[in-house]
């Protein structure tokens, strides 16, 4: 096809970008009453405000242009008709199936993979509950207490946000731990916290080859049987999410303990399937199923509402106005609740190993920026760290404040005072970002304070704020295992949209691979005595160097 920055309906906004790029969201609010009433979306209890955004309505239709330029609807449905759209990898993107709530079937080469999706739901439901009702025990009898999570990437990232978020409804007497980095501290830190006699290790790898998650499995499995002194114990205190049987087997762990997984689900897709065991442990399998609800949910909202009145769609056309016509490539997620704490992190992989690409579905390097920079903190810690780039900085920053409306926690005046706060925060933050405060407003409110007129004119442009940074606030009722599983999904099919009109594969991940490759050659050489001379200058002598003071 046609790079889609060739096509007429880029041309057209790359026109109304020149009309919009000195118009103040101050006068565009100031000329549309009903601004909020236009450019916001309501689903049920979530409530997206696009309002504070640089965007009229010509701005949208020229974007929704743009979107069908794209074939983002045959995109669409080929992505839920299980069309092998990963092609790099040659498959499927259906991390769908894994939530479909629907009676309908989805075809994969023909077969309808549901049957296999609700068995290993099944099997899922009965060893949580085994595990919560302490009918499944350790190797001496005890309940299981702590559930420690092995695994990399898309493998721990979603489970640990989750658990973390979820934490309201997660078991008392069960506390999940997360295990990714090779480092040795993260394995020996956890360890430090748990009983060998009350521990289940969750061994999460599709390959069973992952040489971080192996690495820290074989670690685990050296400290358990040191304390339980026979291999059997094995078999009550691992289990495996993967495909590779023989690995599974050999490594110990019984062959009922194993949970099936797809190449057709990717990683940072993952947590809806098998990999989110250690979820199910934690809230239950209720819970669990209320979260595959939710995204099941938004599923079908992405699928049937029409462009301009779909939230997944609107939030990546508009990212788009930002990143490719703006120049802003940045994009900061900014969640007002403490449980969202990791869900900046969980979306850094989601978004930016999804679209951090310069090559095309055609092979072609792309002559325009794709995904953006993305980071965060839960509010209100980033207001007293990075705010203040975001207020006053030279880069320009678009952000998504998220916000339920109820906490699960009552507490301070009235049970809810904490809670008040926190909201209003969240509020006076777009706003502020949004209005900014001009040169004579500042020296006014100086002046008000009684300082004189030199203090007054050396204070006043610190004090000045542009304003005219762009926000999106997304607020639902409260973090539910639903509303959580809508708002991921949202998000999924955000960088699915921005994907497709960008025109990459957003669905592998060869700049990952491409690393683990490097480091498999220079291992060798950091074991070996022998001074290293295979590489470049810089990395001989890294290696050197390391040797002679390991």
């Amino acid at each position: 096809m046609t790079s889609i920055n060739k096509s007429s309906s880029w041309k057209a906004l790359n026109s109304h970008f020149k009309k919009m790029k000195s118009i103040h969201m101050r006068d565009l609010f100031i000329k549309e009453n009903n601004r909020f009433n236009k450019y916001h979306i309501q689903y049920e209890d979530f409530l997206v405000d696009f309002s504070k955004n640089r965007i009229t309505d010509e701005t949208l239709n020229l974007l929704t242009n743009l979107a069908k330029e794209a074939k983002l609807e045959d995109w669409r449905d080929r992505l839920f008709s299980g069309d092998k759209i990963n092609f790099t990898e040659n498959r499927s993107a259906l991390h769908i199936a894994l939530r479909n709530k629907s009676q309908k079937a989805i075809l994969l080469d023909g077969k309808d993979i549901m049957p296999n999706v609700k068995k290993v739901l099944r099997q899922m439901k009965i060893f949580s509950n085994d595990i919560r009702s302490g009918k499944f025990k350790g190797y001496t009898g005890k309940k299981i207490k702590s559930v420690i999570n092995i695994g990399i990437g898309g493998s721990d990232l979603g489970p640990a946000m989750i658990c973390e978020a979820l934490k309201s409804y997660g078991a008392k007497d069960i506390t999940p731990y997360f295990v990714s980095n090779v480092d040795g501290a993260d394995i020996a830190q956890t360890l430090e916290l748990c009983d060998p006699e009350t521990t289940l290790f969750i061994v999460a790898s599709k390959t069973f080859t992952t040489q971080e998650t192996m690495t820290n499995a074989y670690s685990a499995r050296t400290w358990l049987l040191k304390h339980l002194k026979d291999r059997q114990s094995i078999k009550n205190h691992f289990v495996a999410i993967s495909t590779n049987g023989a690995a599974v087997d050999k490594f110990g762990i019984d062959k009922e303990n194993m949970f099936e997984f797809w190449d057709w689900v990717g990683g940072r897709y993952s947590l809806w399937s098998a990999i989110g065991l250690s979820i199910s442990i934690f809230i239950g399998m209720d819970n669990f199923e209320k979260l595959l609800n939710g995204a099941h949910d938004i599923d079908n909202h992405f699928k049937d509402a029409p462009l301009n009145k779909n939230i997944p769609v609107i939030l990546a056309l508009i990212g788009v106005w930002y990143i490719n016509f703006f120049k802003f490539n940045t994009h900061a997620i900014l969640p007002y609740d403490q449980g969202l704490s990791l869900f900046p992190s969980y979306l850094q992989q989601a978004d930016m190993e999804s679209n951090g690409k310069f090559i095309d579905r055609n092979g072609n390097k792309i002559k325009y920026h794709s995904g953006p920079i993305l980071w965060g903190e839960s509010g209100t810690n980033g207001q007293h760290a990075f705010y203040q780039l975001i207020h006053q900085g030279t880069e320009v920053v678009p952000s998504d404040f998220i916000m339920p409306i109820h906490s699960h926690y009552s507490i301070g005046n009235n049970g809810n005072e904490h809670h008040k706060i926190l909201i209003a925060n969240c509020i006076a933050q777009t706003q502020s970002l949004m209005m900014g405060k001009t040169n004579k407003e500042a020296r006014k409110e100086l002046k008000n304070q009684n300082l004189d007129e030199n203090m007054i004119k050396i204070l006043t442009p610190h004090k000045t704020f542009e304003g005219n940074r762009p926000s999106t606030s997304i607020l639902f009722d409260k973090l539910t295992p639903k509303s959580l599983g809508r708002l991921i999904a949202i998000y999924e099919h955000k960088i699915f949209t921005q994907g497709i009109i960008w025109n990459i594969n957003s669905f592998d991940q060869w700049g990952v691979e491409y690393g683990k490759q490097i480091a498999k050659l220079v291992l060798p050489k950091l074991i070996e005595p022998n001074e290293t001379s295979g590489f470049d200058s810089s990395t001989n002598n890294l290696i050197n160097y390391t040797k002679k003071n390991i």
